[in-house]
């Protein structure tokens, strides 16, 4: 089974409530960012995020057609009205913008990471690490002992980012057609605390 049709299957499973605001204010760069739950009113914001970074992060790895197909699959206002109903989308918002946005979803002991995006002029100011922490806060509240994740071979920013925040390879995935392998990875949450 590949990560997409996995993904596809939480998605469909998955009916978490909402899940409480995170009000912890930061600043990154000229004004404060605010990583919460997202609400209905941030659907437009969270599309935005999509489609500017999907285009910037896999364009150069995987091509145009790619892009096109991951848009079209999992960025459409139906998927992602769906997965903020469940509670399971966040977002950083400094005003009146959605800056980034992460989305998870529960399988077994573990909670999988499907999105973390923060657009681009909005990199290396910490926003990235604010949405990963309020996942890795719910995942442990809600009692799960690990967190999983797949990023693209060639995505260096996120191989990068995922080890700094201690996630190790577990395995591989080859999507055929000349694409990029999935690179899998996870971290034990099991010394984390809850907040």
């Amino acid at each position: 089974m590949t990560a997409t049709n996995r993904e596809d299957e939480l998605e469909a499973a998955d009916v978490s409530t909402t899940p409480e605001h995170d009000t912890t204010p930061t600043t990154a760069g000229s004004g404060e960012v605010l990583v919460r739950g997202a609400v209905g009113d941030d659907l437009a914001g969270v599309l935005s995020v999509g489609h500017r970074t999907w285009l910037a992060t896999y364009e150069p790895i995987a091509g145009p057609e790619y892009v096109a197909m991951g848009l079209a699959k999992w960025w459409t206002s139906d998927v992602v009205t769906d997965s903020i109903r469940k509670g399971r989308t966040l977002v950083a918002v400094e005003g009146d913008e959605v800056v980034g946005v992460a989305t998870y979803g529960h399988q077994d002991d573990a909670v999988v990471l499907w999105k973390l995006y923060v657009l681009p002029g909005h990199h290396g100011k910490g926003i990235g690490t604010r949405l990963f922490e309020a996942v890795v806060r719910r995942a442990v509240e809600s009692e799960h002992r690990r967190l999983t994740l797949s990023y693209l071979e060639g995505n260096e920013q996120a191989a990068r980012f995922y080890a700094k925040h201690g996630f190790t390879e577990t395995h591989r995935e080859t999507p055929g057609s000349g694409l990029p392998e999935s690179v899998w990875m996870a971290r034990d949450l099991d010394g984390e605390e809850q907040a």
